[in-house]
């Protein structure tokens, strides 16, 4: 297999002179090169170029050096660079030593002094190699995105199997065994015994069709397609916290707004993350004299932090595993209403866009909500 000259090539050797004409000789045919002259130098130029579009390609190093030796300095930078495709330089008297090294990982030598007619080959093959390991590398990591993903599916295939033999099921015996009594009733003029039937068939009906909402809400999810765009945050949390203010009027709350930091995601499903964490934030202070919701947000290291604050009836951090699982609730139906899908879409649209969220709260004493978004 052969290519272009266009690799990016470190060059090892303790002679100066040495390593000036190699790397003049490669760059005249095109290759980008870089020299130095010791192990450690080496060693620095790989963990610079961490990069991917400033990774070396071919490692070519000298064996017989001073303080680090060729094969100490290969074994190194396997560590460093599992992809990196390594050539040892030795003299005739040292074949054995280059053996050696190719045992430890090095793909092939070539001899000193040097001719330009076996170093072009012996490149073509190891650029062929580095080529092969990072289709390798790339299937590998597709694989395993591939198993986490379908990990995934099976913890919410689980999570829909308990939905469908409890969630669903309990409000439709509700409305089975309530009609059946109704049926029974001799007719005439409705009770308050048979109403309250009709009471708890009406509210059985809705939570279904909530339960039924949500689940295909969820599972429309894992097929949108992502479409980013600049998002001002500020402005949108404004937007919906105002909403929901509307919706309560004779509440008293609080609303503490910091300058966000814009983000680049989908407009659509990120608005969607911050109605269920507001929604939820109102809700939970629903029983607090006064109502603080606080929403700050800061740059991160190659990410953007937000975090929706609030200080109402919390949770137990002991359950804080099943937050995120869907359909599971920490607050029963009588404390708070809801269907325990809120937050997995949270934590969905979070994750497909490469970010991640957590939460810390305490028993009454409010809850903090964090998440991130690649910057």
């Amino acid at each position: 297999m052969s290519r272009l000259p266009t690799a990016r090539l470190l060059i090892v050797d303790d002679e100066r002179t040495l390593v000036t004409a190699l790397c003049g000789l490669l760059k005249a045919k095109g290759y980008t090169t870089s020299g130095v002259c010791s192990g450690s130098e080496a060693l620095e130029k790989l963990r610079a170029a961490a990069d991917p579009s400033l990774r070396f390609d071919v490692l070519i190093t000298d064996l017989m050096m001073p303080n680090m030796d060729g094969i100490a300095l290969l074994r190194q930078a396997l560590e460093l660079d599992s992809e990196l495709v390594s050539i040892v330089m030795t003299g005739h008297g040292t074949i054995d030593t280059a053996v050696e090294a190719m045992q430890a990982g090095a793909l092939d030598y070539i001899l000193k002094p040097f001719n330009l007619s076996v170093i072009t080959p012996v490149l073509s093959r190891a650029l062929a190699v580095r080529d092969l390991r990072r289709q390798n590398a790339e299937l590998a990591r597709q694989v395993e995105r591939h198993a986490a993903e379908l990990e995934f599916k099976n913890r919410e295939l689980q999570a829909f199997t308990h939905t469908v033999s409890h969630d669903l099921r309990q409000p439709l015996n509700g409305v089975i065994g309530f009609a059946e009594l109704l049926l029974s009733e001799k007719p005439g003029a409705l009770n308050p015994t048979q109403k309250e039937y009709l009471g708890d068939i009406y509210n059985g009906g809705h939570q279904l069709l909530r339960l039924t909402a949500d689940l295909l809400q969820f599972s429309r999810l894992g097929q949108q397609p992502l479409e980013k765009a600049p998002i001002r945050m500020t402005e949108l949390v404004r937007e919906i916290s105002n909403s929901m203010r509307a919706a309560e009027p004779d509440r008293s709350i609080e609303l503490r707004l910091g300058t966000l930091p814009e983000a680049s995601a989908d407009p659509a499903l990120i608005k969607q993350v911050l109605v269920n964490l507001l929604s939820n934030a109102f809700k939970f202070t629903r029983r607090v004299p006064k109502a603080v919701i606080e929403v700050i947000g800061e740059p991160g290291r190659g990410e953007v932090v937000y975090r929706v604050i609030d200080n109402g009836a919390g949770f137990d951090m002991a359950h804080a595993e099943r937050l995120f699982s869907i359909f599971h609730r920490l607050h029963g139906d009588r404390d708070f209403e809801g269907t325990g899908v809120g937050l997995s879409i949270v934590q969905r649209v979070v994750e497909r866009h490469g970010g991640k969220i957590s939460a810390q709260a305490e028993v009454d004493r409010g809850a903090t909500f964090t998440f991130t978004l690649p910057a």
